[in-house]
Parts: C-alpha cells; structure tokens; sequence
C-alpha cells in the first residue's frame, strides 16, 4: 500500500483492509479471516466464518430479517493500492469489494433495531461457480435482499442475465486428407456458424439488449487418436428472461445436427420487481443524499439469480462503482461515491426497519 496518510482515513477502513487483502477465487481465507475480525469491532452481534468459507456478520434478532449479500472473492490480477486524485484502486475496488464494504460499514451505522436481523454475507466463489451463494440457499430464508454489486450509488440494478456454458464435440472418423469427406473441425465450424444464425432469428423482434440471446465462442480444441478425429467448442451463452433449459436444449439439438451438446451450466435470468418496499425505501435514500435514482438491468449473471428465485423475497442491487471497470487493470473507486453509498444505504435499512417497526403497531 502507498505511505499515503489519506488511505487511513477512518470512513474508509473497512474498503481498504479488504482491498490490502487479494482475494481470487479459491483464495480468500484471509480476506474472510479480516474481516470477520472487522464486523467484531465494528460492534456485530455475531461474526464467524461459516461451512463453505463465507464471511458472516449479524447484528440483532428478530422475525425481519435483513440480508446483505456481497462476495469478497475477485478475479486475478493483484493491483497495488493506491489513492490518486479521490481515486482508490485495488483489485475488488468495484467488483465487488467496494459494495460488500459498504454493507459491513452501513450495517454498523444503523446498528441494532427492534425486531430487524441485520444479515450481511461475504461469499467465496461468486467469480467461479458460486459455491459461497448456493450454501446459503436452504439455509436462511431472508424477508429482503440485497446484493452487492456496482450500480453506482444513484442507481438501483433490478435483474440480470442468465447464462449457460454449452460444449459441442463433433467426431469423425480419420481419413485420408485428399478424402471428400468433412473432417471434425470442418463440422465444429458450421455447427458455430449455425449458432449464430439461429442467435440472429432468436434476437430478430428483441430490440432490448436485456431481452436478447447472446453468444460467444470462447475456446476450440482438436486432436485424434489415430482412428477418430474431434473438434471440440466451449460456447458461453447469455440469457434473456423466459429462456428455459428445456428450449435451449431444443435450439442447440437443432443446430448441432446429430453431433453431440452438453449443457454444462444453467443460470435462467432473473428480473426483480420495481414496486416494493424494499424499492421504494432506496429510492427515498437516493434522494434525501441529492441524487437521481434509476435503474438499470446488467447482461451478466450474478448471485442474485440463484438467491433471489429461491428465497422469492423482494430483492435488488445496489453497491458503489462503475461496473465498466470490472476485471479491468483500471479497477478504482471514486472515494466520494463509496461515502455517498454508505449513506444511501443506512438510510434506506433505517427506513425499513422503521416501515416494519409501525408495521408492528
């Protein structure tokens, strides 16, 4: 870290304990360790590491519960911490660090409440396959949620994309290469051209990004065993709402014509919804900080498209940053904004705990 008095500033304590800590995937033990360490001194009930790792951190008891849900893990690629121009950049800053710090740092703020169990969860392995969020799942059983993701502290993220890694293999036998027969690279290069064309006839009446089926040819191998030859394709697929499993299974049988598919992964979009509670609170906070809510709908996938279906409470996103500079080497936070953040939220968790404290009367 840079001998540089600023970055000691208190208000940012929790963003740069966990920013002096890199943390990818499959290594965040020690950030967890940090910062469970953290929320005991901020003054949480309760703190501890749970089962599969996540960091977890209770304030209060109560039949409304609260939770927070960020992930403490990052992509690689450590970035030296530093503080330039009300900039501070670190791996995590944005994604997602900066959200998950707010949390923790908000949480604190509002404390203990009558009735309200604030819950706020650093998970491991949102960056791969969400090991942290799916342990979670049949274990707690939130009346809100919210996840910690860049939205910029003035806008509000209610859904994002699904997605699918699908893996295309054709085989052929050998022959000799004067042969007029296809070989299997031949096949796996028009079963990815038909894709495509059968993308552009799915997305043709979509005009919404959101809405839209997206696909990307992300790795292609070959090889032989001196008898049989194959092509292999990994196809990563972004998904719009009301895309099942059952048709995409359909769509790909078409397109690899009788060569052989598997779906390795399925996560179906999920789209929150915009009147709640749980809205309308952090639309208020927004305002009373000065600022102009909106909301915005994101073409990744996130651990809101597990939680949020299985636990069918209101949800949303929220959390400081600029998600254009996810998994960038650029990856800062404006100091300013994780401050606004902070007050954004402590607002709107006091405002619903007010809402069900008359709730009550």
């Amino acid at each position: 870290m840079a001998a540089d008095g600023s970055l000691r500033e208190p208000r940012l304590g929790t963003l740069v304990g966990l920013l002096e800590r890199f943390s990818p995937t499959g290594a965040e033990s020690e950030a967890v360790a940090w910062l469970v360490e953290r929320m005991r001194t901020l003054g949480f009930s309760t703190a501890g590491v749970d089962d599969i790792g996540n960091a977890v951190g209770m304030i209060g008891e109560g039949p409304f519960q609260v939770m927070l849900l960020g992930h403490i893990d990052t992509v690689p690629g450590e970035i030296p911490i530093r503080l330039e121009d009300g900039r501070l950049y670190g791996r995590g800053a944005v994604d997602a660090k900066g959200p998950l710090a707010a949390f923790v740092d908000a949480v604190a703020r509002v404390g203990e409440m009558p009735g309200v169990q604030w819950v706020v969860i650093g998970a491991v392995g949102e960056e791969g396959d969400s090991r942290g969020a799916r342990f979670l799942l049949p274990r707690y059983r939130p009346r809100l949620l919210i996840i910690g993701e860049p939205s910029g502290w003035e806008r509000l993220t209610l859904g994002y994309k699904g997605s699918a890694w699908v893996q295309v293999t054709a085989r052929r036998a050998l022959a000799h290469t004067a042969a007029p027969v296809e070989s299997a690279c031949e096949v796996a290069v028009e079963v990815w051209a038909r894709l495509k064309q059968r993308v552009l006839a799915f997305n043709q009446d979509r005009e919404g990004a959101f809405d839209q089926l997206l696909a990307t040819l992300r790795r292609m191998e070959s090889g032989s065993d001196g008898f049989e030859e194959w092509a292999r394709l990994q196809v990563g697929l972004r998904l719009p709402p009301g895309l099942e499993r059952s048709a995409l299974e359909r769509m790909l049988a078409e397109v690899v014509n009788g060569d052989a598919y598997l779906i390795e992964d399925f996560i179906p979009a999920y789209r929150a919804e915009k009147n709640t509670p749980l809205v309308r609170a952090f639309l208020a906070a927004i305002r009373a900080q000065g600022g102009r809510p909106a909301f915005t709908l994101k073409s990744g996938t996130s651990d809101m498209n597990l939680a949020a279906p299985a636990w069918g409470c209101p949800s949303l996103v929220y959390g400081p940053g600029d998600s254009s500079l996810d998994h960038t080497p650029q990856e800062h936070i404006l100091v300013e904004e994780y401050l606004k953040a902070v007050d954004v939220l402590a607002d709107a968790l006091r405002g619903l705990a007010l809402s069900f404290l008359s709730l009550r009367e």
